[in-house]
């Protein structure tokens, strides 16, 4: 469904991302790991189309789209849910939805909202509300539904757990495997590394910008340096390779 080849992003002179590969298969949960800064977000904004590579492939579905805008993203069934929400708290639960729904027919809305509503009973219930009035969790569930409403199919997530309680973050990531059931692929940025492991079928690792390790989840938390560097377990000799 996705893939990146040799993907360089450069802020200025400073370069953010340097020749990532990797791929997110249909209807799979894919999980990007790193610390702050490592280029995660940079990752994800060049998928949806927020940022134009230097160089390097973005295909989607077969598709080059590398430097598409953000707009042709959407349509074409890439969903983003950015870091921090971005929600417009000023609107309420209902109008966020509405932006949301920008490219949807008007007659399809109420089904959308019917949805979303059904996914996250509590916007349901306080549709009427302003956003910014929310709790932090119910405003990250708002983020996602609203990028539910254009039905991607393709959904990249960045840290929904983000300044969450682990109850709350263990509700988040539920959602986000009812989702994948539902075909969506996910590629995932989550800060609790262990539960994006738990979630995901693969994995990779970002260092300043470059890959420096993928393969199954499972072969990741298992790996000593990975578990030393996002797990608090003990260091050891490294067991993955790096997949093609």
């Amino acid at each position: 469904m996705l893939e990146l080849a040799g993907l360089s992003v450069a802020y200025g002179r400073r370069r953010a991302l340097d020749d990532v590969t990797l791929r997110v298969d249909a209807g799979e949960i894919v999980t990007l790991l790193g610390a702050n800064g490592s280029g995660k977000s940079t990752t994800l904004r060049a998928i949806s189309g927020l940022l134009t590579p230097a160089r390097g492939r973005v295909r989607y579905e077969g598709r080059d789209v590398t430097g598409w805008r953000a707009d042709a993203a959407v349509t074409a069934g890439v969903g983003h849910v950015p870091e921090g929400r971005e929600i417009f708290a000023e609107f309420t639960v209902l109008d966020n939805l509405l932006v949301g729904a920008h490219t949807v027919p008007r007659r399809q809305v109420a089904g959308r909202l019917h949805e979303a509503f059904q996914l996250f009973p509590v916007l349901g219930e306080r549709r009427r509300q302003r956003a910014g009035t929310l709790s932090g969790g119910e405003q990250q569930m708002l983020a996602i539904a609203r990028a539910l409403m254009a039905r991607p199919r393709l959904l990249l997530l960045d840290e929904p757990s983000l300044g969450l309680a682990p109850m709350l973050t263990r509700e988040i990531l539920r959602v986000v495997r009812r989702i994948n059931e539902r075909g969506v692929a996910v590629l995932l940025v989550e800060q609790n590394a262990r539960a994006a492991l738990r979630l995901a079928a693969r994995g990779y690792v970002l260092e300043t910008g470059r890959i420096v390790a993928a393969g199954s989840a499972s072969e990741l938390a298992r790996d000593g340096r990975i578990r030393a560097a996002y797990l608090g377990g003990p260091a050891g000799p490294p067991r993955w390779g790096t997949e093609p």
